[in-house]
């Protein structure tokens, strides 16, 4: 990867404010650094269970239920390489249509009980990532719209299949909305956590891995590039492990056969936010299973040791020659392609259909979870009004979420599925605050 230029200051390159987020929190120690770059002791004690604060998805908008499982996968040929001795080992989740809807306390629940109460204590991601007050919110209350392990619905044929990659730091989970809401149209979502670097991963045997990114970053002399290099490096092998596993899974027994049978793997696109949006470019150009890709917010390139120099990622350097689609905030380090060193070499280099799109007033976590939890947990005291803002902007939550959702669906249905509703030709008057950047 070449050197290009000076870049910005090293805890906000990689993946927009991604870096800041997750590693830049270790750099401090002894603290938990909030959204808004506020400080709390790591100490702080969770308040009392009555005044916990709860928050609700928003509803898909697809004609289909949705239904949900979780597997854990082992990669037996590989080391971990956050912990050298062990095989690799993920979790991941499917989402899908299903036979019927569930209600009530039948949805599956966002988080298990275990890794809801680290997500949202003084070590976990609610924190360091987005500001939240640790132990204010229950995490475990917050419900999917999703039945567990329901029939799938028959009668459709095999489904384009859609990977998903949370940003540096975050759980699977932290992208739930817009999953769900692809899942109610027609696809087969299977969302991919990171062991050691995201902020949590519950096992069905009872581990809960933590990241190891805090002990890591406080390391005197630390090459931040080297290690988000080494992170990148490792999503993208976790994605084609994946990728793998779909096909041995569609055989083996190990889901039921009609879910199997749904998983149509000549149709496979990606997605991701921040860091997830980088893997999932990465993992498209090195791995032509990868029909179609979304980068929501995160860069194509790292920093330098010196924290100043630019370099490049490999889907920088050679573009793609599939369809990928940029979606940009107003975030200070982010915006259209012309501003990022990695994009832009991203543009230069791209063969293949390619547009980019803005959402006027966001922030980088708009294209999260955030753009909808935030705000309602902000309304009961649990996050900072200037941590709400810091994260996702001054944009509508519920235009933020349906801008989202319509143009990933877009995208996906345009080259997963042949159906064109012509959104990503140019700007849209159906979403002005979509600005359509070419």
């Amino acid at each position: 990867m070449r050197e290009r230029g000076r870049g910005q200051d090293a805890r906000s390159q990689w993946g927009a404010r991604g870096l800041r987020r997750g590693v830049a929190v270790a750099l401090a120690a002894t603290t938990v650094l909030g959204a808004a770059g506020t400080a709390a002791p790591a100490s702080a004690a969770p308040a009392v269970a009555e005044r916990r604060a709860r928050a609700a998805l928003p509803l898909p908008t697809g004609p289909y239920a949705v239904g949900t499982t979780d597997l854990r996968l082992v990669d037996p040929g590989r080391e971990d390489p956050w912990r050298p001795g062990r095989a690799r080992e993920l979790m991941i989740s499917l989402w899908y249509p299903a036979s019927r809807p569930a209600y009530g306390d039948e949805r599956a629940p966002y988080m298990v009980p275990r890794a809801a109460r680290h997500f949202g204590g003084p070590d976990g991601a609610a924190a360091f990532n987005y500001g939240a007050e640790p132990g204010r919110t229950d995490w475990s209350a917050v419900r999917t719209h999703a039945r567990p392990d329901a029939p799938p619905l028959l009668g459709a044929g095999p489904r384009p299949v859609v990977l998903w990659s949370a940003g540096l730091g975050d759980p699977r989970t932290w992208g739930t909305g817009l999953v769900e809401d692809l899942a109610s149209r027609g696809y087969v979502v299977v969302t991919v956590d990171h062991p050691y670097e995201a902020s949590e991963v519950a096992f069905p045997d009872g581990r809960l891995a933590t990241s190891v990114f805090p002990a890591l970053a406080a390391q005197p002399g630390l090459d931040i590039g080297a290690l988000l290099r080494k992170a990148l490096a490792v999503r993208v092998a976790d994605i084609r492990f994946v990728l793998d596993e779909l096909a041995a899974l569609r055989t083996d027994g190990r889901l039921p056969a009609a879910l199997a049978g749904s998983l149509d793997l000549g149709r496979i696109g990606m997605a991701g936010q921040s860091a997830g949006g980088f893997t999932a470019a990465q993992a498209m150009h090195d791995d032509p299973r990868i029909k179609a890709g979304v980068n929501l917010d995160g860069q194509l390139h790292f920093p330098g040791p010196d924290g100043t120099g630019v370099h490049l990622g490999g889907v920088a350097e050679d573009g793609l020659d599939r369809p990928f689609l940029l979606m940009g905030t107003e975030s200070p380090d982010s915006g259209p392609y012309t501003g990022q060193p990695g994009w832009a070499a991203f543009w230069q280099h791209t063969r293949g259909w390619k547009a980019d799109v803005t959402l006027l007033g966001s922030r980088h976590g708009s294209y999260t979870d955030a753009q909808a939890l935030l705000p309602q947990l902000a309304r009961q005291g649990a996050v900072p009004a200037e941590a709400v803002r810091g994260d996702i902007g001054d944009v509508r939550p519920e235009r933020a979420v349906l801008a989202t959702r319509a143009y990933v669906g877009s995208f996906f249905d345009r080259w997963l599925r042949g159906h064109d509703d012509h959104l990503l030709d140019g700007p849209s008057a159906r979403f002005p605050e979509m600005r359509f950047e070419g």
